[in-house]
Order: structure tokens, then C-alpha cells, then sequence
């Protein structure tokens, strides 16, 4: 619970201080959500924002790290279903067409049928690759099973980085800046961490898109 009232702004849209408040663990899964369906929500900053808000007593650890990991293996197998549903076709969809390339997707086939579920596991590490493993993943229609089982493994160490950053950055924060209250520091941090995130995200595509296009 927070120990006072986050404070609100005229952006009804954009309240986000708000959702958190009232929703904390909707908002996160929404975060993984909107971030798998190619908004600019990196998984990574989702995930470093959850450990800050559990540092900071918004919420708590376990129910947290449950809709972390529930979110991501869902999102994950949503982009493995689709590459399960359209085949080679998924470069030619409109919404995934942006994901992966053509060349992307031979490159990735091969590295399937010499490393196997070990593509799964490393790649989700990846960041600008581990969309398109999970979608090849599917397009070479890996047993479900072995998908979720390397991606559950794989999802275990990406949460204890991510989330342990997140939480070790808001205990040193509070350290330092005491005088300064909670709430302020939960709506500045959250909009700074997705900008900075959106930049990430942003930069990593356009060098993909060079070395597709090279």
C-alpha cells in the first residue's frame, strides 16, 4: 500500500501514477503486454520497474515475481503460437512483418537445426532477437512442451537480473535521497525508466535494420 496519495495530472490518458496506485500488478502484466505487441515497452524496463516498485513497498515480492513470470511466458508463447499459425508467412503479415525479415528468419532456421531448445534459452537474453526466436520457434514447430520448458528456465535468470536491478536501484535511491518522498520518486523514475527504455529499443532497431539491410 502507499503511504500517500500519488499525485495526479490533467493527462486522463496517460495517469499512470494513478493505474499504479489503484493497479500496480494489472499495470505490470499490461507493460508485458503492450510490449510483445510491438509498443515501445522493452520487457527489460518493465521488468527493472517492477523491482523498483517492490524496493519502494508498492507492491510485494511474491505476488509481483508470480505476474512477472506469468507475463512473460504467456507473451512468450503468444509469439510462438503466431509463428506456429502462419509458418514462413509471418515475414508477410502486418504485424509481424516489422519483427522479422526474411533473411532474419533463414539466419535464425539454421541456427534452430544446429543448437535447438538452446536458441530458446540464449536468445531470450537478446534484446531485438528474442521476439524473433520465439516466433522462428514456432515456424519450426518446436514441441510446445520443450518451448515452455527452455523459455521457463531461460525466464527464471532474466527476472532475477532485471527485477534485483530494479529493486537494488530504489534501495539506493531511497538511501540517498531520503528527504524526498516515495510517491515523487515512483511517477519521475517510471516515466524516465520507459523513455529511456523507448530510446533502447529504438536504437538496438535501427541496428538491426542495418545489418538486415547489409
Amino acid at each position: 500500500m502507499l503511504t500517500a496519495p500519488l499525485p495526479h495530472y490533467n493527462f486522463a490518458v496517460f495517469d499512470i501514477t494513478s493505474w499504479i496506485e489503484q493497479s500496480p500488478y494489472l499495470v505490470i502484466f499490461a507493460l508485458l503486454f503492450l510490449g510483445d505487441i510491438g509498443l515501445p515497452f522493452p520487457e527489460d524496463t518493465t521488468l527493472i520497474l517492477s523491482g523498483f516498485l517492490i524496493s519502494q513497498g508498492v507492491t510485494k515480492l511474491l505476488p509481483t515475481l508470480l505476474v512477472v513470470y506469468s507475463g512473460l511466458l504467456m507473451t512468450d508463447f503468444s509469439l510462438y503460437l503466431a509463428g506456429r499459425k502462419y509458418g514462413r508467412r509471418i515475414v508477410e503479415h502486418k504485424r509481424f512483418h516489422k519483427i522479422i525479415s526474411a533473411g532474419r528468419l533463414s539466419k535464425l532456421e539454421e541456427k534452430f537445426k544446429r543448437w535447438g531448445i538452446f536458441v530458446v534459452f540464449f536468445g531470450r537474453h537478446l534484446l531485438g532477437v528474442r521476439a524473433q526466436v520465439f516466433l522462428v520457434a514456432g515456424v519450426m514447430k518446436m514441441p510446445a512442451v520443450r518451448f515452455l520448458m527452455a523459455d521457463a528456465a531461460s525466464a527464471i535468470i532474466t527476472i532475477t537480473l532485471m527485477v534485483g536491478i530494479g529493486y537494488l536501484g530504489g534501495n539506493s535511491i531511497e538511501t540517498l535521497k531520503k528527504d524526498i518522498t516515495r510517491v515523487e520518486h515512483i511517477a519521475v523514475l517510471l516515466i524516465i525508466m520507459l523513455f529511456v527504455g523507448w530510446i533502447i529499443f529504438r536504437y538496438f532497431k535501427s541496428i538491426k535494420k542495418l545489418k538486415d539491410q547489409s
